[in-house]
């Protein structure tokens, strides 16, 4: 019986780090889409300005290529 509740204490402790482990995840995931999202209205108000000129059109592609990456690093995450 000892050795039983030794297991069931060590697979308790496990599923409690992994617990904790998938909310910080969850938490840092939230926070990292807050992140782009922000990029993302940027994009997207920059994307309407460079209309008006070239300077920003270049500025908005960059942040497009950016937001791009990041989105990509953000799914595989996932």
């Amino acid at each position: 019986m000892a050795d039983l509740d030794s297991v069931k204490q060590e697979l308790e402790q496990l599923r409690d780090e992994i617990k904790l482990k998938m909310h910080l995840a969850s938490l840092d995931a939230k926070e990292e889409w807050g992140g782009l999202e922000k990029k993302w209205d940027d994009f997207n108000a920059r994307a309407d300005l460079s209309r008006a000129g070239d300077d920003i059109g270049s500025a908005a592609s960059l942040l497009g290529e950016e937001l791009k990456q990041a989105f990509k690093r953000f799914k595989d995450a996932l």
